[in-house]
């Protein structure tokens, strides 16, 4: 039965992701339209909503161009690995506690597992190979040097994110996402405790996630498209997908991480059954998820990008020492107010 309500999960969590992967570049051009007074996608369905199911669609159907010096096998593996990463880092982030379903305790997560941070940051500094491989493999000199910014990019904010998230630890004393959560209860979020860290850890998400500012391995100005410059058809299409996958994942883990997940104060206060309170929860994460989706999204049309120079600048002159900061500021919070 374990196995069943398994199969039953990863079905689920699959379908939840591509279907919001796939409007959320929907609402992402409406948004761009709204700040840029334009009026967007509204030809294909009711308001637009099916322009993007028919760019997925039109983008099977196109011919997967492969340039002719390129390294086939390891052009084809790299968009492979980007969406993999993506898919997999979610099934670790649990969407609400347990609930009892015909007798069965069922957790609301694919895969429950006890160090779940160190898995999504192991496997997010994985998922950088996807970009590094498709920029060697294209034989394109854009397409390499796109792939090289992602690995000095991710070296750069990889480290700033993980002390950011020592501090989240050391408060929570548990390296289990849930526990992360439930120790945010009230208004005890890491967000309005360590405020330095969230902000680190946002603008780090950004670098890892490769958004404006921080999309230097494609700044279409300089090389061309970058790392997917030789891409087309569904290969081009899965680092569409695994980009918008990513920015998921990470609106998720820094709801979870710093904005307290599904809890919202006072709402064991309002006496709820538990079925509604699951459900509730649920809602309460899904909004916060949504709200950090639309700020990385209006982050992107309304800042103008890096150089390369400054992005590098920012990650060890700057986003180094505050995350060292916050480090140092939690520690004191647990000496001296024992929290």
């Amino acid at each position: 039965m374990d196995i069943v309500f398994a199969l039953i999960k990863i079905v689920i969590a699959v379908a939840v992701l591509l279907f919001m992967v796939t409007y959320l570049v929907y609402f992402e051009r409406k948004i761009s339209a709204w700040i840029q007074d334009r009026i967007g996608p509204n030809r294909v369905g009711w308001g637009g909503l099916l322009q993007s199911p028919a760019d997925v669609l039109k983008l099977f159907f196109k011919e997967d161009i492969v340039p002719r010096a390129a390294n086939k096998f390891v052009h084809s593996l790299a968009p492979v690995i980007s969406l993999t990463i993506a898919f997999i880092t979610y099934t670790v982030i649990p969407i609400g506690n347990d609930i009892q379903l015909f007798g069965y305790n069922i957790k609301l997560v694919v895969a429950d597992v006890d160090a779940g941070i160190l898995f999504i940051l192991a496997f997010t500094s994985i998922g950088v190979y996807g970009i590094t491989l498709s920029g060697w493999g294209s034989n394109n000199k854009y397409s390499l040097l796109g792939g090289l910014r992602s690995s000095a990019q991710m070296i750069s904010y990889e480290l700033s994110m993980g002390i950011s998230v020592v501090g989240v630890l050391m408060l929570a004393g548990s390296l289990k996402i849930s526990d992360i959560i439930n120790y945010q209860s009230g208004w005890m979020w890491n967000a309005i405790l360590q405020p330095i860290g969230f902000i680190t850890f946002v603008v780090a998400a950004f670098a890892e996630t490769n958004r404006l500012p921080f999309d230097l391995p494609e700044a279409e100005p300089e090389l061309v498209g970058g790392y997917h410059t030789e891409y087309s058809s569904l290969k081009f299409a899965m680092f569409f997908l695994a980009e918008y996958a990513n920015m998921i994942v990470a609106s998720a883990l820094i709801s979870a991480l710093y904005l307290g997940g599904w809890n919202l104060p006072f709402v064991h206060d309002l006496g709820l059954n538990p079925t509604l309170t699951i459900l509730f929860q649920i809602t309460t994460y899904f909004i916060k998820i949504l709200c950090v989706l639309f700020f990385f999204i209006w982050v992107r049309w309304s800042i103008p990008r890096f150089r390369y120079d400054q992005l590098m600048s920012l990650g060890w002159k700057v986003m180094l020492p505050l995350s060292l900061i916050n480090l140092i500021w939690v520690a004191f919070l647990i000496y001296v107010f024992k929290i």
